[in-house]
């Protein structure tokens, strides 16, 4: 059997990182002709021949979430009608992750029904960074990829050479992953916990461990609004911690984001490429770190059948 040549092609929602990983593979970017009519509908065409071909489409389901949903599914359709061998979905960033389980009554899964008609419109794999729920793999019945933005930036962490360094969950739910980070960085570790002691009145920040004359980095999957992890700045200030680094795989930065972290007491926040970042979201305080090499490593092994477990790290 012909071994199936390796194509990647990418949607509109990150093309500068789509570009990246192309360039790691030593590959051109595939064709793809996306435009929309009037009346907002989209419309794309692969403008090269991909039958028989190992196909990755890179597309992040971010904001606008539903037109780069709906244009990752149009993608998809096109390849499989035009007999792609095989079809990877590669979303660095999954939308709709948020919306993992039933909170309330009469609410739907989201992740799911994003995964189911995924699998419906003929996507073979999944390959995706740092899922808001892990179980969110479970939602698909086809290989699921789960790279992790942390080896990225516990590089460059690393390369600081921070003293006195303490890595801060902000909230109990992310201990796991501040514990991580913790090992790899040789650094203690401390949680903030968030009460409210009394109907009606604001939050209360607690901070379990010891961070006074300390070098803190606060980290988490995402920023979105900014707004819990800026509380917790202010609580690790309050407390006499030093310099303050907030840090994330997925910079989503909605709303009054932006306002929220230069109005804050943190010094610098570090976030991936993982969504596009426009330059209205960029600040002098802001580092960007390129999950580029990572993705690129993957889709080659996978392309060659080689294992990825070394990358999941």
């Amino acid at each position: 059997m012909v071994e199936a040549e390796l194509k990647v092609l990418a949607g509109r929602s990150n093309p500068e990182l789509a570009q990246e990983i192309a360039d790691a593979l030593k590959l051109q970017l595939g064709g793809i002709e996306c435009r929309r009519f009037s009346d907002g509908e989209i419309s794309v065409k692969i403008s090269e021949n991909v039958r028989g071909s190992d196909v990755f489409v890179i597309q992040s389901t971010s904001n606008p979430a539903n037109d780069n949903l709906m244009e990752l599914m149009l993608i998809i359709d096109a390849l499989r009608r035009a007999s792609a061998r095989r079809i990877t979905a590669v979303i660095p960033y999954y939308g709709y992750a948020r919306q993992d389980r039933k909170v309330e009554p009469r609410v739907p899964i989201s992740a799911k029904v994003v995964a189911t008609m995924l699998e419906a419109i003929g996507v073979k794999r999944i390959l995706t960074m740092d899922l808001h729920a892990n179980q969110i793999q479970g939602f698909f019945e086809i290989p699921v990829d789960h790279l992790f933005g942390a080896s990225v930036l516990v590089k460059y962490f690393k390369d600081l050479s921070m003293p006195d360094l303490v890595i801060v969950s902000p909230d109990s739910g992310g201990a796991e992953r501040a514990r991580f980070f913790g090992k790899r960085l040789g650094a203690s570790m401390a949680i903030i916990d968030k009460r409210r002691e009394r109907a009606n009145e604001s939050e209360v920040m607690h901070i379990v461990g010891n961070v006074e004359g300390k070098n803190c980095i606060l980290i988490d999957d995402m920023i979105d609004t900014a707004g819990t992890i800026c509380k917790a700045a202010l609580a690790l200030r309050e407390k006499g911690a030093l310099k303050i680094i907030a840090a994330a795989t997925h910079g989503v930065l909605s709303g009054s984001a932006i306002q929220n972290l230069i109005g804050s007491p943190i010094d610098e926040v570090v976030v991936t490429n993982t969504l596009a970042l426009s330059a209205e979201k960029k600040f002098p305080r802001m580092k960007v770190l390129s999950v580029a090499p990572l993705f690129a490593t993957a889709i080659q092994h996978i392309h060659e059948e080689k294992s990825v477990s070394s990358l999941f790290l």
